[in-house]
């Protein structure tokens, strides 16, 4: 599951490439992103960092229709479900071509499924999600352009998950044979070896510089008139360390699409006819932002701060010392709204209402932890063994509002007598701390939502590859209520029926409101900005302004100026 939207270093560009940037006439894109990618491999990929790039170059089977949230072909043009539910055919198109002219087949398919993402030695989040009871699919090959999947029971979010992406076997094969298992398509390689059947592969790359990507050649959409898709020749990724250089860039004509804070839209409003673009406001984040603490008993950490951190009570406490109020006024300018569970009503269907609502109480969280033993001497916090409680929160120096959460919340907990220390570190600094060396005490990061609670199957279950609070944990240290939450994800999968699974993800939001193993902060709206230059746009919460990115056209120089 993927959030994260944050911003890092422009290095300004030299030689011929900048003058291209501000030349309107160019049939290009040009963005901003947050951080240099972790790698260009999305089976792996555990952060917004790499995916954002990688959603351009790879596809699936199938694909959710960014407006309607129905499930579309991709590469397969259609499918078959047999009278048990758990026999799938489905028949691949027969005209797509991988980014180097190569044949995509059933082979490809095959490789992806059980070479990379059923392979036990690679980290992959998809093998989380894409199993029943732990269980694998069996995937083979019919022939050519048809493939088999056979499920171990029947599988509700089965067609939504095919949209995972299928990765070229000519090219990966020869590293998996060799046991290279994580480390191939990193950063290093060269561009012409990452190979998708998406609508854009990779020209360039320069580390904290930018990005290129320019138009797959052999892309297999065409238009109603038979022209080969996308219209968009190139996507320009610059790399900004500074969200508000992004917004001057963006203001200057030199970024066509940003990302707008809160509180930069009064700013921005006024200035949309006269720099001629237009801010869309499409709702609340998908995703979630939130406080988590380590509970991994394995953690590098003091044992009497686990015994913090795995204190339900105290979880509680802090939720209720977190002014949410003050961080939408004063991060958010206005535009967000608190958040208690891991969905929100942009979420749909799943969303219950119904979860433990933590209203800014400090006199209740000073009352919860005077009953754990906790006391007070000359304004400072003390456990009952009298160590003093004192943590420090790390989150992502490249988001200004992650850090002014994080500053906001370093004054709340002041008030109940807990000293927090904020450490910002980079980005992919941040993601390795958790997934790796899990060396952390506090951290405020934010995972990317969806409308399909099974695609969080990576956070939520005990054995999932993103279960960031407890990563890992040996059979005895998983909780009651981690258990319970694994029984209703492996339930919720099988269960056909909406309603039923909707009582069970109700249920799951309940628990984790209860217990906080994420301390959820607030849910920002998401506002875009985009230059009026473009054709049909189709903008929602769900799928953003690019998620039919082949189907965007770029107007004439004189048509973008006179555009309201």
């Amino acid at each position: 599951m993927k959030k994260c939207i944050v911003f890092i270093s422009l290095i300004f560009l030299t030689g011929c490439f900048e003058p291209d940037i501000k030349e309107s006439t160019k049939n290009m894109l040009v963005l901003s992103t947050p951080s240099d990618p972790k790698s260009f491999n999305p089976i792996i990929a555990k952060e917004t960092s790499t995916t954002e790039i990688t959603q351009f170059i790879f596809e699936g089977l199938t694909r959710i229709d960014g407006v309607t949230l129905k499930v579309k072909p991709s590469l397969a043009k259609r499918w078959e479900v047999d009278s048990t539910g758990k026999i799938w055919k489905f028949f691949l198109r027969d005209d797509v071509k991988w980014n180097d002219g190569c044949d995509f087949t059933a082979e490809d398919v095959v490789f992806t499924y059980n070479r990379l993402i059923y392979n036990p030695s690679i980290p992959t989040s998809s093998r989380d999600v894409l199993s029943v009871d732990g269980r694998p699919f069996v995937v083979r090959k019919i022939d050519r352009y048809t493939v088999e999947f056979i499920l171990p029971e029947r599988f509700a979010p089965f067609l939504q998950l095919m949209s995972q992406e299928i990765l070229p076997s000519h090219k990966v094969g020869p590293a998996i044979e060799k046991g290279i298992s994580t480390s191939w398509w990193g950063v290093n390689e060269r561009p012409e070896n990452i190979v998708g059947t998406g609508p854009f592969r990779i020209k360039e790359y320069r580390p904290a510089e930018w990005l290129i990507l320019e138009k797959n050649p052999y892309y297999w959409k065409k238009d109603n008139e038979g022209n080969q898709l996308p219209y968009i020749q190139k996507i320009v990724f610059l790399i900004i360390a500074d969200v508000n250089m992004s917004l001057l860039k963006f203001k200057a004509g030199e970024i066509d699409i940003v990302s707008i804070r809160g509180q930069d839209y009064p700013l921005l409003e006024a200035f949309q006819e006269q720099q001629n673009f237009t801010i869309y406001k499409l709702g609340p984040s998908l995703g979630s932002e939130f406080l988590t603490l380590n509970q991994n008993i394995k953690a590098p950490l003091p044992d009497y701060k686990k015994v913090w951190f795995r204190n339900r009570n105290f979880r509680q406490a802090i939720a209720y010392a977190i002014d949410k109020g003050d961080i939408i006024r004063n991060v958010y300018g206005g535009f967000a709204v608190p958040q208690d569970g891991p969905l929100n009503a942009s979420c749909g269907f799943f969303y219950s209402p119904s979860v433990k609502r933590y209203p800014y109480n400090i006199k209740k969280a000073e009352e919860i932890l005077k009953a754990e033993g906790f006391y007070k001497i000359g304004g400072a916090l003390f456990d009952k063994r009298h160590n003093p409680v004192e943590f420090t929160i790390l989150t992502n120096s490249n988001s200004f509002e992650r850090i002014q959460i994080a500053s906001i919340i370093q004054d709340d907990l002041k008030k109940l007598g807990i000293k927090v220390n904020l450490l910002p570190v980079e980005f992919n600094t941040l993601v390795s701390k958790i997934s790796v060396t899990k060396d952390w005490e506090a951290i405020i990061i934010g995972l990317t939502g969806g409308i399909e609670p099974h695609g969080g199957k990576n956070v939520w279950h005990t054995k999932g590859q993103l279960h960031l609070w407890n990563l890992e944990p040996d059979e005895k240290n998983i909780t009651g209520w981690e258990r319970d939450i694994d029984a209703i994800f492996e339930e919720g999968a099988k269960e056909l029926d909406p309603d039923r699974r909707k009582k069970l993800y109700d249920r799951w939001q309940q628990i984790v409101s209860e217990e906080l193993p994420l301390i959820y902060t607030v849910s920002p709206e998401v506002m875009i900005g985009v230059r009026n230059k473009f054709e049909d746009l189709k903008p929602s919460v769900y799928g953003g302004v690019l998620h039919n990115i082949e189907e965007i056209k770029i107007r004439r120089l004189e048509d973008c100026r006179s555009s309201k």
